[in-house]
């Protein structure tokens, strides 16, 4: 939906400083498009380099007036919830954008369209529920793994552990070196970024694998296909990793963890085990004795935001000892001593 002159206004309120944040971060990590302001009336007046980890010296608002007057034609939400359901507390604010000429971006599993289209004032706007399926797909059949090229799924220890951010860190940095590469979206903020993808959360889930391995054969003239993960096998809500698996038959992955966590986000009585046992689970999983492809995970990348600099160089150190893979924070340190595993 995004056109390349739309300037964006991404709507953080009060999350800006936390996990629900991460599609309004992403975009501001990524999306090519102009955004001329955050709106969030916590920090409103600072920049988003005085609060965040973005260097952008992007204007934090108060209103939809403000992004207004700052050119801004189309607000992306930049909040997501708890299994995607849309509060109700929102609806006055999506309601006034429209009424005001704006375009919408929604994230959410609750789509805006067709209830609120009735709002819309002009013939320019349009509502983008990311989440909506765009097919029915096959049902899976391990096509993939008929192709010749790379194919590198990014794995976690749990949701919200940098999947995303570090598959489309390494998009970035094989396209730099000029690699011929292909990236697949799985979810909102993927595809919002890219413009293309799959939801795969929101397939039925005889549909999912399906969906995956369409994704995957529509780049199969890349030489490297990177597929972004969700969720993660050790989550009880999660039922992400299989389709992915079985759908890419990758040949590489990485594994992605919060590296300050012992156990999951939500649910503290689920430890996160032992990162090289782990691993291997995955590798087993993926090639379910060699009858897939035996992908191998090729380092292991670390969120270590909240952690002070000593202890992230110190866990990463740690990480590395034990699983016998390279390391780091792709964010914080960049990401080739991982990445370039994928030029040998």
């Amino acid at each position: 939906m995004l056109k390349p002159n739309d300037k964006i206004a991404i709507w953080m309120e009060a999350s800006i400083d936390d996990d629900f944040g991460k599609m309004g971060i992403s975009a501001l990590r990524y999306l090519n498009n102009d955004i001329v302001c955050v709106i969030d009336s916590v920090y409103k007046g600072k920049k988003i380099s005085d609060v965040s980890i973005i260097k952008k010296d992007i204007p934090i608002v108060n209103s939809l007036k403000d992004a207004s007057e700052l050119g801004a034609n189309v607000i992306l939400l930049g909040v997501l919830t708890s299994g995607g359901i849309r509060p109700k507390s929102w609806d006055p604010f999506i309601k006034e954008s429209l009424e005001m000429g704006m375009c919408i971006i929604n994230g959410l599993h609750d789509q805006i369209n067709p209830d609120f289209s009735k709002y819309i004032v002009n013939k320019e706007q349009w509502i983008w529920d990311t989440r909506v399926p765009q097919f029915t797909p096959k049902i899976g059949s391990s096509k993939a793994s008929n192709l010749s090229n790379k194919r590198v799924l990014m794995i976690g220890t749990d949701m919200a552990a940098g999947k995303m951010t570090v598959g489309l860190e390494l998009y970035s940095y094989l396209i730099n070196k000029g690699v011929n590469v292909g990236f697949v979206a799985t979810g909102q903020v993927g595809i919002t970024i890219t413009g293309s993808g799959i939801p795969l959360d929101a397939y039925k889930l005889d549909h999912a694998c399906g969906a995956v391995e369409s994704a995957v054969l529509d780049q199969k003239d890349k030489d490297v296909v990177i597929v972004e993960g969700q969720g993660s096998i050790l989550h009880p809500g999660s039922s992400a990793t299989l389709p992915l698996m079985r759908g890419t038959c990758p040949t590489h992955m990485i594994l992605c963890h919060i590296a300050r966590n012992n156990s999951l986000r939500s649910l503290n009585n689920i430890l996160i085990p032992d990162l090289k046992k782990f691993i291997e689970l995955n590798e087993q999983l993926s090639s379910v004795i060699d009858t897939y492809p035996n992908a191998k995970v090729i380092g292991v990348a670390l969120n270590t935001v909240q952690m002070e600099n000593d202890d992230a160089l110190e866990i990463i150190k740690k990480v590395e000892a034990n699983t016998g893979l390279p390391s780091t924070d792709v964010i914080r340190y960049g990401g080739d001593k991982i990445f370039n595993q994928l030029l040998k």
